[in-house]
Order: C-alpha cells, then structure tokens, then sequence
C-alpha cells in the first residue's frame, strides 16, 4: 500500500510537475492555446520559407524573412511590454492574438488567390512579429497571477515544454503538408489552431496590472522599465548570463559547415544537428519535476550556462556525430533549467506593475542574442577556424559567467523563499 502511494509523489519528481494544469483550468486553458498555436505557427514559419524559396530560388531571400521578423520583435517587443503595464493584459493579449489570427487567414487568402509576391509575405512576417511581440510580454505577465509563486518553476518548464514541441513537431508537420497538399493546407491549419489560443484568452478573467502604492498610475514607459532594470542587480544577472551563453557559445550557424568538415555529413546531417539542442531541450522539460524543490535560482542559472558553454566547448572537439549530438542535446537541456529559473526570477521579483515592461526586455535579449551569436561565431569561424569558434565560445561563455558571478556575488545567493530583484 505504501508504494501504491508514493508512486506519484516518486513520479512528480523526475517527471515534469503538473500541479499547475491541475489547480487552474485559467492557466490550463491558456497552456494548451499556447501548445497548439506554437506548432501551427512553426508549420507556418517552414511553409514561408519553402514559399519564399520556390519564388526566388535564393537562399538569401529565405534569410530576409529572419530579418523582416528582427526588428518588429526589438520595437513591439519593449514598447509592448510598456502597455502591458497599463492596459487590461487579457484585452492587450487578445487583441494581439487576432491579429496573428487574421494574418494567417490573409496567408490563406493570397495562397488560394494564387498571388505569389515575395514582398507580401514579408510583410505579414513582419506583422506576425509585431503581434507576437506583443502577445508575449501580455501573456508572460499572467502567469504570475493565474498561479502562486510555489508553481512558477514548474509553469515555466511547461512552457519551454510549449515552445520546444511547436519548434519540433511544427516544422515536421509543415513539410508533411506542403509535401502532400501544398502551402494552402499548412496555412488553414496554423489559422485553425490559433483558434485555441483566441478560445483561452477569450476565457480569462480581467487582469489589469497592479500598482504599488505611489506607482506611477496610467504611465508606464520603456525608460521606466529600463532605469528599475538598471538598479536590480539580480534581474540584470539574468539577461547578462543569457547574453553569454546566447552571443559567445552560439554555434547554431556553423552547423551547415561542421556537417560537412566534421562528420562528412549533407543536409540531413545538419537538420540532426539543428534538432539535437531542441530534443534536449525537450527532455529537461519532460524531467523537470525536481525543479521545484530548488531553492538558490540565482546559483542554479550559473550552474546551468556553465554547463551550456562546457557541453558547447567539448562540441567543438568531437569528430563523432552521435557524441556530437549527445552535447548539443545535454547543451539544450542546460539551456531549459537555465530559462525556467530566469522567467520564474523575472515573475517572482518583479512587482506587477512592472512585469510587462521587463518580459519586453526578455522578448529583445531572446530574439537579438541569438542573432549576434551567428555572427560572432561565423566572424570568429572564418578568421581562425569553425573548431575554435566553437570551442573557444564554449570557454568564453564558462569564464564570462565566472567573472560576472564574481563581480555580483548577491546573485548566487539568490533565495525564492525571498525574492530580491
């Protein structure tokens, strides 16, 4: 009898908690919208650059759609997070979230229209990012209220959990479906889906911010936000140890060469190499439940990034595909116990009235740091070589989070039983 009864509790810590499923249907409703809409929005993302492609037949017109995307996200992403902070964050939700809704119909519209014109769809990817970059900070900043402070870590691993599936499985079905019945089956099904997150948004309660006695009433600007970032230590920590891992130990835009040099591979070769930090990702999420009983988020964000730039570093030594995916997936799942403690710091720390402004920031740290890894790693890969851009990133990013620890020592000692930002 005992062990029929500890089974579960055995279970929820190895295995992703799912208490907060369980205890509100507002958040339940709102993660499932979310699940589903990500992988109708990765088909859609794969079927644009399959569409882009079959146009121009250029590789660099499939990588403007990148930038299109770039600079919407930076813009919308902080003055987003701005507004999230004044007006009711289920109405600002909503109202972004229809309007990626109405930009997939419109992708239907021009698809069975026939009008196949490289410029519209980089507009509606550059409004797709608009939307979302709005959408995000709106939505991020209900968790924290959809759910006590207890359950932020084990939303925030099924989050990643959210995120990692629509990046896997939505590209997948996206080749399916344009394989089988073109650009115009993956287009409806990605506006079907977004149907259930409209559905869950639609379903919340009113969630205007709350303001701290002496807030700062209906203004809420982006220097605001950036002046209360500027003067936490433990808030700015996070974005900082991101930065290390996301700019010096990048590696994601020289696995098209490493395929080749490394492990005499093609482009399958590179497609697992792309999968395998997704795949890992995945897995930390799936085996997060043990998440959280942790304590020191601060020490465990430092933990983690050192481990992404070790697994990151020996990459770079490994002449082995199948060792070579092995740390690329151990870099992944470093990554997700990193982020499920920097998005729980963000949500526990951070008073309410200031939540969507700094999810903003999160939202421009995520979408630029990548960015300006590919081109360090490539700068570095054709001046030396693609082993020590690699490798040399990996140590980089150890050392960098070393020393920023050192110079912040406060930030290891970081408590959730008593958040400080």
């Amino acid at each position: 009898m005992t062990e029929t009864t500890d089974e579960p509790a055995a279970r929820r810590r190895i295995f992703a908690d799912l208490t907060p499923l369980r205890s509100s249907p507002d958040y339940r409703r709102l993660w499932f919208g979310n699940t589903v809409s990500w992988i109708g929005q990765g088909m859609t993302s794969l079927a644009v650059s399959l569409q882009v492609y079959d146009i121009t037949g250029s590789a660099f017109s499939v990588g403007l759609i990148g930038f299109c995307s770039f600079l919407p996200l930076v813009v919308f992403g902080l003055y987003g997070g701005a507004v999230a902070d004044i007006l009711d964050r289920r109405k600002l939700g909503l109202a972004s979230a229809s309007g990626s809704f109405v930009l997939s119909v419109a992708l239907v519209a021009l698809t069975v229209a026939g009008v196949e014109q490289v410029g519209l769809l980089y507009a509606i990817v550059a409004l797709q990012a608009a939307c979302f970059a709005v959408n995000s900070p709106a939505r991020s900043s209900m968790i924290a209220r959809l759910l006590p402070a207890e359950q932020l870590p084990a939303a925030n691993a099924l989050s990643s959990m959210t995120s990692t599936t629509g990046n896997l499985v939505g590209p997948m079905l996206g080749g399916l479906l344009v394989g089988w019945w073109g650009y115009r089956a993956a287009y409806t099904v990605d506006a079907v889906t977004f149907t259930a997150s409209l559905y869950a948004m639609w379903r919340l309660p009113a969630m205007l911010p709350e303001r701290e006695e002496g807030g700062s009433g209906k203004r809420a600007s982006v220097a605001d936000g950036l002046r209360f970032l500027a003067t936490r230590a433990n808030l700015r920590m996070t974005f900082f140890t991101d930065m290390c891992a996301m700019v010096l130990a990048q590696p994601k835009a020289l696995f098209p060469v490493v395929a080749v040099l490394w492990y005499g591979g093609d482009a399958k070769t590179t497609g697992l190499l792309v999968a395998a930090p997704a795949f890992g990702a995945l897995l930390g999420g799936v085996f997060s439940g043990w998440l959280g009983r942790v304590r020191r988020h601060g020490l465990a964000v430092l933990v983690a990034v050192a481990c992404w730039g070790a697994a990151i570093a020996v990459f770079g030594l490994t002449r082995q595909l199948w060792l070579g995916l092995l740390f690329l997936a151990l870099a992944g799942c470093a990554d997700t116990i990193s982020m499920v403690f920097r998005n729980t710091m963000l949500q526990a720390a951070v008073p309410d009235e200031m939540r969507g402004r700094l999810q903003g920031v999160f939202i421009v740290v995520v979408a630029g740091g990548p960015r300006l890894g590919d081109f360090f790693a490539g700068s570095v890969s054709d001046l030396a070589s693609p082993g020590l851009a690699v490798t040399g990133g990996g140590i980089g990013c150890i050392v960098a989070v070393g020393l920023l620890a050192l110079r912040w020592r406060g930030f290891a000692r970081y408590d959730a039983r008593d958040p400080r930002p």
